[in-house]
């Protein structure tokens, strides 16, 4: 008798059933716990929203303790927060120490940032550093102390926010920004490739032109048409048009992507 063909790579040979319920899908985070950096305003408090809804407990931390306050307060149940200064090893600390009372984390999303601006030769040293600090220190320290209790989670998933300008650079001068920003897909990658033995899954997202503090929520007309003529799509994105990418690398949905850059950016860097 002849021996069947193997199936072609990627073709369908269906072994479950696809479950996309809400209370036991692929899209789940119930039971698991979260932690989310540069959680008081923009992608940050979007992110919390989003991971909350999905049954995640979550752990916001920030500068701004009245936005966390005002955004626990909205979120109700399953958000707690912890205001302080990311680039303050004391804080990280305390934040690790308070991940470890929760006994778990599964999903952390470093999403802390800022941007400089201006030649490089007219920035000081200090204010590039200042860059550093927030984009990329903070993030490496984060992940170092948070290490032991990602790996012993089932299927831990962090996702470190990248940047378009990680990927190409940008017009204007924010030389700080893009370097940290393509050294954080760098990181991905590497850190991708010394946890995949415990199963931790290390992505990282890249955003457009969200309209948050940094792109000046886009009220620059002239800006915003530069972004619609450049922008494949041609428009601005909704705020909600990043939930489905966050929540995707979040939960088991991308149980088989490691150490890849998920690009949100209505076809920015296609072209």
């Amino acid at each position: 008798m002849a021996r069947a063909a193997d199936p072609p790579v990627g073709s369908c040979v269906m072994t479950t059933r696809p479950d996309f319920s809400a209370d036991r899908g692929l899209w789940s985070l119930e039971g698991r716990v979260a932690l989310v950096t540069g959680a008081s305003a923009g992608l940050g408090a979007r992110f919390v929203r989003v991971l909350q809804v999905a049954g995640a407990h979550v752990l916001a931390t920030a500068r701004r303790g009245d936005r966390l306050d005002e955004l626990a307060a909205e979120c109700g149940e399953r958000v707690e927060t912890m205001a302080g200064d990311i680039t303050d090893g004391g804080h990280r600390r305390k934040l690790a120490e308070r991940v470890r009372a929760l006994g778990r984390l599964d999903v952390l999303v470093n999403n802390a940032g800022i941007s400089d601006g201006g030649p490089i030769e007219d920035q000081s040293l200090d204010e590039l550093k200042a860059v550093i600090d927030v984009n990329l220190v903070s993030v490496l320290d984060i992940c170092r102390l948070m290490a032991p209790l990602l790996r012993k989670a089932p299927s831990a998933s962090v996702i470190n926010v990248s940047s378009i300008y990680g990927i190409v650079a940008s017009r204007a001068p924010m030389a700080g920004y893009n370097a940290t920003k393509g050294a954080l897909i760098s990181l991905t990658r590497n850190l991708a490739a010394q946890w995949a033995e415990y199963g931790v899954r290390v992505n990282a997202l890249a955003p457009g032109f969200f309209p948050t503090e940094l792109t000046g929520f886009l009220t620059d007309e002239e800006l915003a048409q530069r972004i619609r003529t450049r922008t494949l799509l041609a428009r601005l994105p909704e705020m909600e048009e990043i939930d489905g990418p966050l929540l995707f690398l979040a939960s088991d949905a991308s149980s088989y992507m490691t150490g890849q850059v998920l690009v949100v950016d209505g076809g920015w860097t296609a072209v």
